[in-house]
């Protein structure tokens, strides 16, 4: 029996099948080969054609199936990952409205503020977590205060794995988890939000049907079933945004476990027991995906938009032509911890929500053009990342996570040791590189929606650790400690 699993990113869409059997990826394709077109009619807008997602998937599927070889007849199940807080809207025929404003458009800030004051910042944190921020409630207000003619169109409002589950099933349906992270749901109360309805002037027509996070979300038509070379009545049978899937990937369920990931942007995702948040909304609290009313778990999820985007500047600005990655790795072994004192601040992609919304810009601090060389700038990028990722786990600190264990992808900046072991070395954790990516823990959080297998732990038990990065001696506390200053300096000014 094979299981498919979907990772709907910003970027391209991928597709793995999984052999239940052996509970091993058979195969992996990712369309387009470029990265997907980002919209952006004004400063501060994104947007993608929901249709664009599901040609995608088409195309993804088409690909997996044919490297794997297998009987298409035996794929019993369907998992969707998806990128988070986008909004889509569909009319009473199911077509799409407007183009998808997606995670990274700003536009809806000044709509979450107001909200904000309207609601009250206490009733907002202890019923629904967060803080309306940017996320799919205030685009949605956003699009009924300046487009009112085509809100007025709306049937219902979707995610963007709400959007590719209709397109499969012919159901408009959305989780609980998806609905916390679009700051809708009131966990005190379990139910939509009323306040926050109430003061968006929302009906509550527009939010589809609630359905399990594992388990039932309906089967696939015979007409998408024809299109992606599938059987129809599969079973559409997980579905969660990009950051708790990747924890699911890499094994993270209880208090005290964290994933992590070190992309263009870089996310730590810590588990919590029960309803955690932060009053400076520096990090947020989402459901996870194993979260229920009787044994809450709650994911904190930090975001740091810099990241990996300073990195792969400093390869294109500064790097010799044609450096890759490991060869700057290897340059940036011979400096020393603290690169000289050369210290860079990773903050140069936009507003900062772990810095209270604050946009300081990317910095470079302490330059002596007769001592530091290209080999101290590779270093200083990836310390600077660093310390921007210790920087924010503080914060979920603050919040009672015990961050004794990372678990990460074989992805991007972890593949670094300067980058992983700061890290380790900082937090006291160690970090483990599991080998596994999101559209395969899609396709095993489907097999443990249907039953195939009985536990979420038995799910992700064929995920292999690759290495892990100890915490090391060496003054990374002091160097941490200067960047620190550094960057409280900037924020005070």
């Amino acid at each position: 029996m094979y299981f498919i699993g979907y990772d709907i990113g910003s970027s391209s869409v991928k597709a793995a099948l999984l052999d239940g059997e052996t509970n091993r990826q058979l195969a992996v394709a990712h369309y387009p080969e470029t990265e997907l077109e980002i919209s952006s009619p004004q400063p501060g807008f994104a947007e993608q054609d929901p249709e664009m997602w599901w040609e995608c998937v088409q195309k993804a599927t088409r690909l997996v199936l044919d490297k794997a070889k297998i009987d298409a007849s035996k794929v019993k199940g369907i998992g969707i990952s998806y990128q988070m807080h986008g909004l889509v809207m569909v009319d009473k025929d199911l077509y799409v409205i407007r183009p998808s404003i997606i995670w990274c458009d700003s536009r809806a800030v000044p709509v979450g503020d107001v909200l904000l004051q309207i609601i009250g910042e206490e009733r907002s944190n202890e019923h629904m977590l967060n803080a309306p921020g940017n996320f799919t409630a205030a685009k949605l207000k956003w699009v009924k205060d300046n487009e009112p003619e085509l809100f007025a169109k709306v049937h219902k409002i979707m995610l963007p794995g709400d959007y590719v589950a209709m397109k499969l099933t012919g159901l408009c349906t959305t989780t609980v988890s998806g609905l916390s992270e679009g700051i809708f749901w009131d966990f005190k109360n379990e139910e939509l939000s009323k306040p926050l309805m109430n003061a968006c002037g929302f009906d509550e027509s527009v939010i589809s049907t609630i359905v399990p996070t594992f388990g039932e979300q309906g089967t696939l038509t015979s007409e998408a079933a024809n299109i992606l070379g599938l059987s129809g009545g599969i079973h559409v049978a997980y579905r969660a945004g990009d950051q708790p899937n990747n924890a699911l990937s890499l094994g993270v369920f209880n208090p005290g476990e964290i994933a992590a990931t070190g992309g263009t942007s870089g996310v730590v995702y810590g588990v919590q027991g029960e309803p955690v948040y932060d009053p400076k909304s520096r990090v947020n609290s989402f459901a996870h995906v194993n979260h229920t009313s009787a044994d809450p778990r709650i994911g904190v999820l930090l975001c740091i938009n810099g990241s990996g985007s300073q990195y792969r500047y400093v390869r294109q600005m500064i790097a010799q032509n044609g450096l890759s990655y490991p060869e700057m790795e290897e340059k940036a072994s011979a400096i020393s911890i603290g690169s000289d004192g050369l210290r860079m601040l990773p903050f140069g992609n936009g507003a900062e929500r772990m810095l209270s919304n604050q946009d300081p810009g990317a910095t470079v601090l302490g330059l002596q053009f007769n001592r530091h060389q290209q080999s101290h700038f590779y270093r200083a990028a990836l310390e600077g990342i660093a310390f921007s990722f210790m920087y924010g786990m503080e914060v979920m600190q603050e919040l009672g996570l015990d961050i004794n264990k990372l678990r990460v992808g074989n992805d991007n900046l972890f593949q670094s040791n300067i980058f992983s072991t700061t890290i380790a070395s900082l937090s006291g954790a160690p970090i483990e590189m599991v080998e596994t990516t999101g559209a395969i823990g899609a396709a095993r959080g489907a097999a443990y929606g249907l039953g195939y297998y009985k536990t979420l732990a038995e799910a992700v038990a064929g995920d292999t650790i690759l290495k892990v990065y100890q915490p090391a001696s060496g003054n990374y506390q002091e160097a941490y400690q200067s960047w620190k200053n550094e960057l409280i300096k900037i924020l005070n000014k």
